[in-house]
């Protein structure tokens, strides 16, 4: 990621008292009265008194325990509270019957998506980014505590970012924390506030008011974290070796990635391993791009290490043989790798070194990202994909003759288990919230960028042919569309 030199520094940005009027503003428009206690958005609400069903989906294609078969799904308030085999007869005032093409999957679980707002909404924030992810049959996400500022740090960042984000959010929405020098001793009380984790980086970030980790310091916040029971996030790259390697510029994509060598990359991650071995701190890997790691990550697993792995749709999807030259789209740390690199990504996946996938949706400004300029080394680093990311990887998967139903497990049920949402996220079964995709996974489509709902049209996808079509997404078993009605969660 390149540094924005317009950013103030971390002690201007981070403390309490430099965005006081902003909170308090929000607090009295969240509750009526200065300095009440804001109400969470949404709620859970029975349309019916108790009685009977406000929808019943009927299909004989709907994803139950892992499995498509011919059901009947009866929703009652935001709950699923019933599901009956296909012809049991279930009545409600609404009724959706899947058409032949179509299957009914939950709605996906993203645990990494940067919305940037506050502080930097002219790259992405919640409106248009919430929005995005339920056209693309997300329905939940979870925001990255960096790019925003103040960066969500201490509580009160913490609560600035739920005020901001409640009235907008189209899906429903929990927070990860940070982890930065000289917070140690507020990671309980973020906690405590509703923080499903906390996210480290061990080298520049790309963004000065969040500063890197030293591998010293990831031991100390790894033992302070454990003392709760959190869970540490970490971008893994070693700065060193970053450091040494070839400077990038230009717009040759072989030039970026030798900048960003795999080396990197498998150094952090032993250092989150060896960490987490000492500590006893549960640990996860981010955006996993290089294969050579996962070997010690099997053995760390196979020792009983606490440690999870993501990987993203980018990589699993594009090749570094096929990046065009000036296509800083495509740019995102750690890099997209060889088609060889990605290969054993897929193998990881089905074996179950890594975990499961998440988005790392992180867009820009056309500007930043360099679209007119073509250089890489200039270029911020991301790729925009909340919107898409289901049928990038399920196209790819279908070639492999992977299915679809694990797909969904690596994109909802998996990540909603890590992250302690899995008693109301991740899957379609009784006492779950009632999020609900219907999907026609052999339909086709090509991506354009300008009809895409995230703010900016920059993303790698733009003019691919890809399969499969999200045609409703229901959210607590309510249509996702122009009126917000997402949820800030918190875990458990």
């Amino acid at each position: 990621m390149s540094t924005d030199p317009s950013t103030p520094r971390l002690e201007e940005v981070n403390r309490p008292e430099s965005f006081r009027a902003e909170l308090e503003r929000l607090r009295a428009e969240a509750t009526g009265t200065p300095g009440g206690d804001p109400s969470p958005a949404g709620g859970t609400t029975d349309r019916t008194g108790g009685t009977g069903l406000d929808l019943v989906v009927r299909g004989e294609r709907i994803l139950v325990e892992g499995a498509f078969g011919p059901w009947e799904v009866g929703v009652r308030g935001e709950q699923v509270v019933a599901i009956e085999p296909l012809g049991t007869g279930l009545a409600a005032g609404r009724v959706i019957e899947l058409a032949a093409d179509e299957v009914l999957v939950p709605g996906l679980v993203d645990t990494h998506v940067h919305v940037n707002e506050p502080g930097r909404t002219e790259w992405e924030g919640f409106a248009t980014a919430t929005r995005a992810a339920a056209a693309g049959g997300v329905t939940t996400i979870l925001d990255m505590p960096l790019n925003s500022i103040p960066s969500t740090v201490t509580p009160e960042a913490l609560e600035l970012k739920r005020l901001v984000a409640g009235p907008q959010a189209h899906v429903d929405v929990g927070f990860w924390g940070g982890a930065v020098p000289g917070n140690r001793d507020q990671l309980a009380a973020l906690h405590g506030a509703g923080a499903f984790g906390f996210k480290c980086f061990l080298l520049h970030s790309g963004v000065d008011e969040f500063p890197p980790l030293t591998p010293e310091d990831l031991e100390d916040y790894l033992r302070e974290v454990a003392g709760f029971g959190g869970l540490m996030i970490v971008h893994a790259e070693d700065s060193r070796a970053i450091d040494l390697a070839p400077h990038c510029e230009g717009d040759r994509y072989e030039r970026f990635l030798a900048s960003r060598p795999r080396g990197a990359e498998n150094l952090a991650i032993a250092v989150v391993i060896e960490r987490a071995r000492w500590t006893g701190a549960r640990a996860h890997v981010l955006h996993l791009s290089s294969s050579d790691a996962l070997p010690m990550v099997a053995s760390a697993k196979a020792d009983g290490v606490d440690l999870t792995v993501e990987t993203c749709p980018h990589y699993l999807t594009l090749t570094a043989e096929d990046v065009p030259a000036g296509a800083t789209a495509y740019k995102c740390c750690p890099p997209i790798r060889e088609e060889s690199n990605r290969e054993l990504l897929w193998q990881g996946l089905l074996d179950g070194t890594i975990d499961y996938i998440a988005s790392d949706h992180s867009p820009s400004t056309p500007e930043m990202k360099g679209v007119a300029h073509g250089d890489f080394g200039q270029a911020w680093g991301g790729v925009a994909s909340v919107q898409v990311q289901l049928p990038v990887v399920w196209t790819e998967a279908r070639r492999r003759g992977i299915p679809l139903e694990q797909v969904i497990a690596w994109m909802a049920t998996k990540p909603a288990a890590r992250v302690g949402l899995s008693s109301r996220k991740g899957a379609i079964g009784v006492g779950l919230d009632a999020d609900l995709v219907v999907l026609a996974p052999d339909a086709t489509f090509t991506v354009d960028a300008a009809a895409l709902q995230h703010r900016h049209a920059v993303t790698p996808y733009d003019g691919r042919e890809l399969t499969g079509v999200v045609r409703r997404t229901l959210l607590r078993g309510a249509p996702t569309g122009d009126t917000p009605h997402g949820r800030l969660l918190s875990p458990g």
